[in-house]
């Protein structure tokens, strides 16, 4: 055990009626709903970036965060896979998520990279098979380095792509390795600041490639887990080609890869793409896509991706009310990429960011799920489309121009607006906060 976190309890449900701030109050991961164990439903899994190599920095300042185990060593990645261990099993959260650069110290070369990475796995296989903790997915950091300033799979360099393909194989392997559930593609700077240097055309096919690349490794090695895409539509470049759910989708039918990829959608890049989060989820759902989730929020007031920790149980609600629909998570989960603010130096911050989201996620979806076994929004919405579930409502769908125009004048059609009840179906969703 590290000294870290000395002092704090493992936390424990306890209801609402208690004021420990080291225990849940809507989080009972045995509480069954819809049939289903709380922590069946929500699969939580913590950030390893945020949470343990993010140093408190923002565009206007540096490093607040002064932890223990910075420093560019294996000795201080394996005291950080040491602490990280310790967050999990005082959080009893089921799982986490990684990329390469989170969890190793960068080397000379590639090969060192790839050195450090495996003793690291090796390292994380004896904390779970200790601990019971499980990887919900991994993903390789090709954003950070200077190499990567004009992209990876789209930078102009052939060599970039040589090297991220190669990055992205190791993060594959050591992800396969450690039992990971899925595989995570973020193309943080998958795009471009300005069309003067650039060949969409171009960078746009070299993406394609390399994501049949990735499908065709995960064939190739029998992972059984989903290749996930993360949308994100700006920031820190001016246009990315992943910008939102739909992109994606027009993006991996271009390339005939919708039947291999699905999506993990963030709230907050669901929001600086000018969708809400049901949106983007209810979009994915009816797409055929939808697969896990990054759980934050944005700051309203601010124009970036601030990734704060989630506690708007409304919004959560209305989320979880999509992931519902579609069935609930399989492969995926809800994970928090959020970070501390920069101000909130404490190992206890850390902990009780945690437990704050949580338990919002729990409420959120209990909430959703009374909603959906109430049946009124569904009940409501059938009624609103009911005439398409008619006979002659079928047929419009299948006839042409000149006989549906020979109809409207034979029947006499004179339709008359009929409200769509906004205002009612909110005071509805408000009953169950």
């Amino acid at each position: 055990m590290t000294d870290f976190f000395k002092g704090i309890p493992a936390v424990k449900y306890e209801g609402t009626a208690s004021d420990n701030d080291f225990a849940f109050r809507h989080y009972n991961p045995d509480e069954v709903v819809m049939g289903k164990a709380l922590k069946d439903h929500l699969r939580f899994a913590a950030a390893y970036w945020h949470s343990f190599a993010w140093p408190g920095g923002d565009p206007f300042g540096g490093q607040t965060f002064d932890r223990p185990w910075f420093g560019d060593s294996m000795d201080a990645a394996r005291l950080k896979a040491d602490v990280a261990f310790e967050m999990f099993q005082i959080l009893g959260v089921p799982y986490f998520c990684f990329h390469d650069a989170d969890v190793r110290p960068e080397g000379a070369t590639f090969a060192e990279n790839t050195k450090n990475l495996e003793q690291i796995v090796d390292y994380f296989g004896e904390k779970m098979d200790a601990t019971g903790v499980k990887l919900l997915w991994g993903t390789a950091n090709l954003f950070s380095h200077k190499r990567f300033m004009s992209g990876a799979a789209t930078n102009p360099d052939p060599d970039v792509f040589a090297y991220s393909a190669a990055t992205i194989k190791t993060c594959m392997d050591a992800t396969m390795k450690l039992g990971g559930e899925n595989y995570v593609l973020w193309g943080g700077r998958e795009g471009y600041e300005t069309l003067l240097n650039t060949d969409m055309g171009r960078e746009r096919q070299q993406a394609g490639a390399m994501l049949q690349m990735v499908v065709d490794y995960k064939h190739k090695t029998g992972f059984k887990g989903a290749i996930l895409i993360e949308p994100k539509p700006q920031e820190p470049t001016k246009h990315q080609y992943d910008y939102d759910v739909a992109t994606v989708y027009g993006f991996l039918k271009d390339f005939g890869l919708e039947g291999e990829v699905q999506v993990n959608i963030e709230q907050g890049h669901a929001i600086l793409a000018g969708h809400s989060f049901e949106h983007e989820l209810a979009l994915a759902r009816e797409l055929g896509i939808f697969g896990s989730i990054d759980m934050n929020r944005n700051d309203y007031q601010s124009g970036w991706d601030t990734d704060q920790f989630p506690n708007n149980v409304p919004e959560m609600a209305l989320a979880y009310y999509e992931v519902l629909r579609a069935g609930g998570f399989t492969t995926g989960g809800t994970n928090f990429d959020a970070k501390l603010r920069r101000q909130s130096l404490d190992p206890e911050d850390l902990i009780l960011a945690h437990v704050g989201g949580m338990d919002a996620c729990a409420a959120g979806l209990k909430a959703a799920a009374a909603m959906l076994e109430d049946g009124k929004l569904e009940a409501a919405r059938d009624a609103r489309y009911a005439g398409w579930d008619t006979v002659a409502g079928k047929a419009l769908l299948s006839s042409d121009l000149d006989s549906i125009a020979a109809k409207v004048v034979a029947d006499g059609i004179d339709p008359q607006p009929r409200s769509g009840r906004q205002e009612r179906l909110e005071n509805v969703v408000n009953r169950y906060l």
